[in-house]
């Protein structure tokens, strides 16, 4: 559908924001998948799927107008509108990286091997026939919580030839022969996946070195840019989810950092472009920094009514909450069986399938953790903030003795 022939329709608002959030996040998989791929097919789905982001946003906008019916109302709802266009800024700039492949903008070789060293891996994988995955549901697989390992979704093709994605797929979605998978985890995990997949091992690519050391530094740091404006989208939705003006905050500083990166990537490919035999091949780079960075602002206008201290409307944190990932805030008790290990001795991603995105410190309750890593130690009254499915949010509760119950 063209979003020129979009028609006012009853929607539920908080349905379409649930979807624009899971839409938003796979774009930013799928864009990053197709410039490591140097894959024009996959480029050109993350076009269809911005597209069907524009049809949502509208829907949801003219649904929000109707529902205006007084500057009381109109208060209320407008950080709804923020959150809307936060996430069409995100499909935006995952349509930009994008055409970074389809227009043949140029890319530097080793951008294609630095990526793939950021916090988690990221392959497409095409389940075989022989597979032992082929015809068993997510949940028979067990693949979180063996390998640490998620399918971010499944591209199937139907008898007809037409193919569609589905996103975020749950316990009982079943894995068929020839569907496509977007794998995300440890490298580990990934290459046991790959090959349980598709019959073959997992061969990553081979390093290349930027020819000049400003390029490395390029590259490094829109390496840590992305990671930087992923971690910021997922902790800006926890804060509206939880009211939380500390995570909006570390959303903030975040922002900034991915700021100060960009400026440092802008003189690095500037005194490259000087001494690399093409310089127009930097652009590709250019753009995908200049995408990365817009992902991050969309973050933090996403936490924007937060930190304003505006109560975000109830049907944001709902839509949330029914997103096919959630994001739980969970106390760590002190008897809990995480209390005072690390969470890499517990493989707490690989037991549970959730990622621990910040750990709030339980003395002073202000000291916020963001991204913690396999050395990160839990304590006794932390409270964490973690991602992933409904399943390992339980199985998390249980280890830090926050128990709660997630329905699916």
């Amino acid at each position: 559908m063209d979003p020129r022939d979009v028609e006012y329709e009853p929607v539920s608002v908080k349905e379409v924001l649930a979807e624009m959030k899971d839409t938003a996040e796979l774009l930013i998989d799928l864009s990053y998948s197709a410039v490591l791929n140097g894959s024009d097919e996959i480029a050109r789905e993350v076009l269809e799927l911005e597209g069907r982001m524009d049809i949502l946003q509208l829907q949801g906008r003219m649904s929000l107008l109707m529902a205006a019916r007084s500057p009381e109302d109109a208060e209320q709802l407008a950080p709804v509108l923020g959150v809307m266009g936060a996430a069409e800024k995100i499909s935006n700039a995952a349509g930009d990286i994008a055409k970074i492949v389809l227009e043949d903008i140029g890319m530097p070789d080793a951008i294609r091997t630095a990526l793939p060293e950021a916090v988690e891996v990221l392959v497409r994988a095409a389940v075989d026939e022989g597979s032992p995955y082929a015809g068993r549901t997510l949940l028979d697989v067990n693949m979180e919580t063996e390998t640490g390992v998620r399918v971010i979704a499944i591209r199937r093709e139907s008898a007809t030839g037409k193919r569609r994605w589905l996103m975020n797929p749950g316990p009982d979605s079943q894995l068929q022969p020839n569907d496509s998978l977007l794998l995300r985890g440890p490298r580990d995990g990934i290459s046991a996946v790959y090959e349980a997949a598709t019959g073959e091992p997992y061969e990553p690519a081979e390093a290349v070195e930027p020819p000049i050391e400003d390029l490395e530094r390029a590259i490094d740091s829109i390496t840590l840019m992305k990671d930087m404006s992923e971690l910021a989208v997922d902790l800006a939705y926890g804060a509206v989810l939880f009211d939380s003006e500390g995570v909006a905050e570390e959303v903030k500083e975040l922002e900034a950092e991915v700021d100060a990166l960009q400026s440092r990537f802008e003189a690095w490919t500037l005194r490259a472009a000087g001494r690399v035999e093409d310089p127009v091949r930097l652009r590709g780079l250019v753009r995908l920094a200049s995408a990365t960075e817009v992902i991050s602002d969309a973050a933090l206008e996403i936490s924007e009514g937060v930190l304003r201290g505006i109560d975000a409307h109830p049907v944001v944190a709902a839509a949330v909450e029914e997103s096919d990932e959630v994001i739980v805030r969970l106390s760590v008790a002190s008897d809990a069986q995480l209390a005072g290990t690390t969470l890499g001795e517990r493989m707490v991603k690989t037991e549970t399938g959730m990622r621990v995105i910040a750990v709030r410190r339980g003395e002073s309750g202000e000291e916020w953790v963001v991204q913690p890593g396999p050395e990160t130690e839990l304590r006794g009254g932390d409270v964490i903030i973690a991602k992933g499915t409904r399943a390992g949010a339980e199985r998390l509760s249980e280890l830090v003795g926050d128990v709660q119950e997630f329905d699916e």
